[in-house]
């Protein structure tokens, strides 16, 4: 047992920046993601919930156009989907390797996934609040800013906590399409080099920052709560 963890801190003395630059790589590509999930996937996800066949404004074309988008990448496997989006990402970034480029991918993922939590969410928000906000004479704009999302809030966090938990699972992926990231690194120090501790320490870093978000978004989510109050 001694002489592993003497192996493992070797290791991390050897490999040390280059596990730290996979880390900050990895946040840069969730972070990118995310944002695209907030900027874009919030506002589809309540469009879906608007425009929905039953929903408060029925658009029936808008809704089969965004909810199409929505299932189709959802359901293309994430490496073919990386793979049939580099055309794309070279025109977009100028690059398909690196993690600028990684990051493409990861948005259309992470605003797929969350348009459909959002409008998943924003169905659970009781029917008497939209039919409070249609008797007080709401616009749209007042529906959603004023008595959807306050109502829906923490039911929100939790969904993007969800949604980033998925995209540290799918940001590894990225690895082998020569994305970077902690995937990467795993990849290249410790399946190919058959170093095997560093693997397993790159899981175990995973498994924290898990962890970590989940005890996050779930704590903020508890403060948002209105039924707890």
């Amino acid at each position: 047992m001694e002489q592993i963890l003497q192996n493992l801190r070797d290791q991390l003395d050897r490999y040390q920046s280059e596990m730290l630059g996979s880390i900050l790589e990895t946040g840069v590509m969730l972070g990118n993601a995310l944002l695209a999930a907030v900027l874009i996937g919030l506002p589809l996800g309540t469009l879906m919930y608007l425009t929905r066949p039953d929903g408060p404004q029925p658009r029936r074309t808008v809704y089969a156009v965004a909810n199409g988008f929505v299932n189709v990448v959802r359901s293309v496997p994430f490496l073919l989907f990386v793979v049939a989006l580099i055309p794309f990402t070279r025109w977009l970034v100028g690059t398909s390797f690196g993690t600028t480029a990684a990051s493409v991918p990861l948005a259309f993922i992470a605003v797929a996934l969350y348009a459909r939590w959002v409008e998943q969410t924003l169905l659970d928000v009781p029917e008497q609040t939209v039919e409070l906000a249609d008797s007080l004479g709401a616009t749209t704009g007042q529906l959603v800013t004023r008595f959807l999302y306050p109502e829906a809030r923490s039911g929100l966090v939790l969904s993007l906590t969800t949604v980033t938990i998925s995209l540290i699972s799918y940001s590894t992926i990225m690895g082998v399409v020569g994305g970077g990231g902690v995937g990467d690194f795993a990849i290249r120090y410790g399946y190919q080099t058959y170093e095997e501790e560093i693997m397993y320490l790159t899981i175990l870093i995973m498994i924290v920052l898990v962890m970590l978000v989940q005890l996050l978004g779930s704590t903020i989510a508890r403060g948002l709560d209105r039924r707890r109050r």
